[in-house]
């Protein structure tokens, strides 16, 4: 299977919720994780400055994503769909308990505060989290990266993703709790 062009390009990235898991092969992954924590199971990929969570419990599955539009994407199950500007909040919940809610941001900064942040989050990826760099995209001396840190508590899955553009002096910044409370 051919995977589209996958560049650092910053303007053209969207987010998508899913209510259905997506299938491997339409994504070139470059790390990921799978786990069971209570009664459920969590998939996490890192796809190249971009990520795809899918969390499963009971029923339901309810999948996040960050990709490039030229994505091929399915369109059934999709429930959301927004383009990277600025911030934005969302929340759901479906009958059979499974809730999520998330934020996102654009967080573009002057160079040092860009340089600052970026060697913060390095620091921190180093302790904990998926940490996946792209040397290959590389203009200058920092390099762009994906870290995916997360808590996995009994009924809860908290994510924190910081994909990183040096060029653009730019780190987008998702929120997501995953919530599978009882009735």
């Amino acid at each position: 299977m051919k995977f589209p062009q996958i560049t650092q390009s910053l303007s053209e990235l969207n987010f998508y919720l899913y209510q259905r898991p997506l299938h491997p092969e339409l994504f070139k992954i470059f790390r990921y994780r799978r786990f069971y924590q209570g009664d459920y199971e969590v998939i996490i990929w890192v796809t190249g400055c971009s990520h795809l969570v899918s969390v499963f419990y009971k029923s339901d599955c309810m999948t996040e994503l960050i990709c490039h539009p030229d994505q091929t994407l399915p369109t059934r199950g999709l429930i959301e769909r927004f383009p990277f500007r600025g911030e934005k909040s969302h929340s759901c919940r479906w009958s059979d308990g499974l809730g999520y809610m998330m934020n996102f941001q654009v967080d573009a900064m002057s160079a040092n505060i860009y340089r600052r942040s970026h060697l913060d989050l390095i620091k921190m990826a180093k302790k904990r989290g998926l940490f996946v760099q792209y040397p290959q995209w590389s203009r200058g001396e920092l390099i762009p990266f994906s870290l995916i840190d997360y808590e996995a508590h009994y009924d809860q899955l908290h994510l924190h993703t910081f994909h990183a553009f040096p060029e653009k002096n730019t780190i987008i910044k998702t929120q997501s709790l995953f919530n599978m409370k009882r009735k």
